[in-house]
């Protein structure tokens, strides 16, 4: 079976409105909450037609911490899945953070990873589109290249994106963008 090339997606901000405060995202607090950013769907959809993949990868420490139950969770996914049937696979991180770092864990490399192995990802064809350094540094630690949508979150970063943009659809061009150029590093 030939490898393809995958795009790994952050959920919370990258694929579905945040909620900011005080310069910080956090996920929404509801199903109800939980609504697409504008051309996610249409995105999607050409990136699949494009022959990608398409994982979800989200840090999802909430749950572990108790504060939220994984139903919760679960039931977002659910609707995620339905808004956008085009996404592969959905890879979760119920993991706080605290102790010994999970390898599963962003900005740990093992949930894009695991998704590689189990769908015959090529990982230097394949992108990671996020809106934290998290995502950023999760890409750069597998091996792919990254799109950082700048929402201008009050945070540092390791590492540098490849490309960085202002919105979902402007990821979606530069994956598509770099993916049609032949002898382009896509």
């Amino acid at each position: 079976m030939a490898l393809r090339p995958a795009v790994f997606l952050d959920r919370d901000g990258t694929l579905n409105v945040q909620v900011v405060r005080d310069g910080k995202p956090f996920p929404p607090g509801t199903v109800e909450e939980f609504r697409l950013h504008e051309g996610v769907a249409a995105g999607c959809r050409a990136l699949k037609e494009a022959g990608f993949l398409l994982v979800v990868a989200t840090n999802q420490p909430d749950v572990g911490r108790g504060t939220i139950p994984r139903s919760l969770v679960d039931a977002m996914h659910a609707r995620l899945l339905e808004l956008v049937p085009e996404i592969d696979r959905v890879e979760v991180c119920f993991d706080p953070g605290m102790g010994e770092a999970s390898r599963r864990r962003k900005p740990e490399p093992g949930m894009l990873l695991d998704a590689a192995a189990a769908l015959g990802a090529d990982l230097p064809r394949s992108w990671m589109v996020g809106d934290r350094w998290r995502d950023v540094d999760c890409g750069r630690r597998a091996g792919v290249k990254t799109v950082l949508i700048d929402f201008g979150y009050d945070e540092k970063f390791n590492l540098l994106p490849d490309h960085t943009v202002r919105a979902f659809p402007e990821a979606v061009a530069v994956i598509l963008g770099a993916s049609a150029q032949p002898g382009k590093d896509a």
